[in-house]
């Protein structure tokens, strides 16, 4: 039996870790048990951040071959996919090992193991490493934080080489000729993005009739088209029924959503990119009796806290939003309420970032939403066309539009398509967080010329006001 702790959590990754940290930073006695070896969860290891670094490699391939002309730079661009990959890696590299230097700055005991949760209070770790010992730690408290993994689809076996997931999309030893994506979400427009500019002919393939689904509306139908104009190709409304794998590619068997004549449609590589589902298996939450709900979720109170006393959960693993970052916002809260203090986390003000270009964000309530709703509001809107540092850059699709109520001009939410969309948002996320109103961002003074003048523009074309337009 080990050395007794005030909290060991299970899972390494942005919600797990930060959780760690803050517990320790209150004097709180820590373990972090992750199996995968490296820390960061699929989000450095295999998501938000090896996917970043694509979208901006591949960005600057695209700027170099179709964009440097009009600047009077004329180059002769060829691609070594070897060294972008390489590069990436090394970001992914950096960055885990930074956060092994925080679990021993915080003096965080990490291992390396799969845990299993025995009894409350218990966790068995069973080490990676050949021969190594199996052990069991006593807890006063333990956080799950394992994270999610891809939904399969069912007749497409995932193999991470013809067909794959995220994960194999990172890292495609050679630019395939043709790809499916299947599922036109964050991920499948992003890694399509990817390769799409690295000369793959993309298709995206999805069940429902609009792009990003949940995405404000008029956001998603422009979305859509400034990709199609940059070469996407996209099969709305089709359901894919099965794949079937030979030596030239995979041939996908397709029908649509509402039933119909089925069709085929081959390419080299297919990415599965239908969703995420939370990764709970083998944990043994189900001997020690935590509940789940019928998603396979599991469920935990204002606190994180499960029915079974000692046992909290954070991040993918009870559902809402799927981000990084509301799962590190859990962590610190759960964290902070464990050692006698209080936490807050608005999740109406938590922003959501589509990182292809143009960048989608978005944060609060969509138009669509409002009016089911029956919320009174008024919207303003601001192109980056009428906006000049956009159009220096020669980067000025899309727009920002502010919502507010009717009545009191409280910002109820923000949607942008444009340039640095994902920082952009951070302004009225901030404004949200302190109850702001429009008229709060239309009186702040911009710098000029900047992109940030788009917001405070959109601000005051809610109340008809704009000057630039």
């Amino acid at each position: 039996m080990s050395e007794g702790y005030d909290v060991v959590v299970v899972g390494g990754g942005p919600g797990g870790y930060v959780a760690a940290i803050r517990a320790a930073q209150l004097g709180l006695k820590t373990a972090v048990v992750e199996k995968r070896g490296k820390l960061g969860g699929t989000c450095l290891n295999v998501g938000c951040i090896p996917s970043k670094a694509l979208l901006q490699s591949s960005h600057h391939y695209e700027m170099a071959g179709h964009e440097f002309a009009a600047h009077g730079i004329k180059a002769q661009v060829s691609l070594d996919l070897k060294t972008m990959l390489a590069r990436k890696d090394k970001v992914v590299e950096d960055l885990t090992g930074g956060i092994e230097f925080l679990m021993k700055k915080n003096k965080i005991d990490y291992l390396v193991g799969t845990g299993v949760i025995s009894a409350p209070g218990k966790v068995d770790v069973t080490p990676q490493a050949k021969g190594g010992k199996k052990q069991t730690l006593e807890t006063k408290n333990i956080i799950v934080a394992t994270g999610s993994e891809t939904t399969p689809l069912k007749g497409v076996e995932i193999d991470e080489k013809q067909i794959v997931s995220s994960t194999g999309a990172l890292s495609l030893p050679k630019v395939p000729k043709s790809m499916v994506v299947i599922g036109a979400g964050v991920i499948g427009l992003e890694l399509g993005s990817v390769w799409r500019r690295l000369g793959a002919e993309v298709t995206v393939v999805e069940f429902l009739d609009v792009a990003l689904p949940g995405m404000d509306g008029e956001v998603s139908k422009q979305m859509k088209r400034l990709l199609e104009r940059q070469g996407l190709k996209f099969k709305m409304k089709t359901k894919v029924t099965g794949a079937k794998k030979d030596k030239s590619g995979v041939t996908l068997t397709m029908e649509p959503a509402e039933g119909g004549k089925k069709e085929t449609l081959k390419a080299d590589v297919v990415l599965v990119a239908i969703g995420r589902r939370p990764y709970v298996e083998g944990l043994g939450l189900d001997k020690v009796g935590v509940e789940m709900t019928d998603r396979g979720f599991v469920k935990v109170d204002e606190d994180f806290q499960t029915n079974v006393e000692g046992i909290y959960a954070i991040g993918d693993v009870i559902g809402g939003a799927m981000l990084a970052h509301k799962a590190e916002d859990e962590g610190v809260v759960c964290a902070e309420i464990m050692a006698g203090q209080t936490g807050h986390i608005d999740y109406n003000s938590i922003p959501g970032i589509v990182y292809t270009h143009p960048e989608v964000a978005a944060v609060g309530k969509t138009e669509e939403q409002l009016k089911k709703d029956g919320v009174k509001y008024k919207a303003g809107k601001f192109p980056f066309s009428a906006n000049s540092r956009a159009r220096c850059n020669a980067d000025a699709d899309g727009f920002v539009k502010i919502i507010a109520d009717a009545e009191t001009d409280k910002v109820l939410g923000c949607h942008i398509i444009g340039p640095q969309g994902g920082d952009l948002i951070q302004e009225v996320v901030n404004v949200m967080e302190f109850g702001g109103s429009a008229e709060d961002i239309a009186r702040i003074c911009h710098g000029h010329p900047g992109l940030p003048e788009s917001v405070k523009e959109a601000a005051l074309a809610v109340d008809g006001r704009a000057i630039h337009i």
